[in-house]
């Protein structure tokens, strides 16, 4: 039979047997439990937020291997401010980031993000902080790449 991929979402270091992942994983013989425990185990770091996995099953053999993918960048943001949603209209700011909690969401994308340094990938954060409602050091997220692009922030 070959490779099977099951691709889904689970809350970081909270998979279980249940739905999505039991009903797809069982008819493949494979432990579940072990699957279970290895998702949660690489995932842990990202308690609080839906993380994209895939479990790589070969049925020849019942082994597996999990791949994590990378939260979302308003994901990163939400767990970053401690708030549930972004902005419901332009005017409304939801948050504000400090440097260092841009620096920090920069560098945990730094493999899904095609900015080529940490200075690109914050601009890219900054993007979706304007889209969010989200200020960064109290100024909005469009005057704060100026001043990234300018030099006049270093990061």
């Amino acid at each position: 039979m070959g490779e099977v991929v099951i691709s889904g979402l689970v809350d970081g270091g909270k998979a279980s047997g249940g739905p999505p992942l039991g009903p797809a994983l069982g008819p493949l013989g494979i432990n579940i439990n072990a699957v279970v425990e290895e998702i949660n185990k690489k995932t842990k770091p990202f308690e609080g937020i839906k993380i994209p996995i895939k479990v790589i099953v070969d049925t020849a053999n019942k082994s597996f291997r999990i791949d994590v993918g990378s939260p979302t960048t308003s994901a990163l943001i939400m767990k970053e401010l401690g708030i549930q949603t972004g902005a419901k209209t332009k005017e409304e700011t939801v948050g504000n980031l400090t440097l260092e909690q841009l620096k920090k969401i920069a560098q945990a994308k730094e493999q899904s993000m095609y900015g080529k340094d940490l200075a690109a990938r914050a601009k890219q954060v900054l993007g979706t902080c304007k889209s969010m409602g989200v200020k960064c050091e109290n100024e909005d997220p469009a005057a704060m790449i100026a001043k990234i692009s300018k030099g006049e922030v270093k990061l």
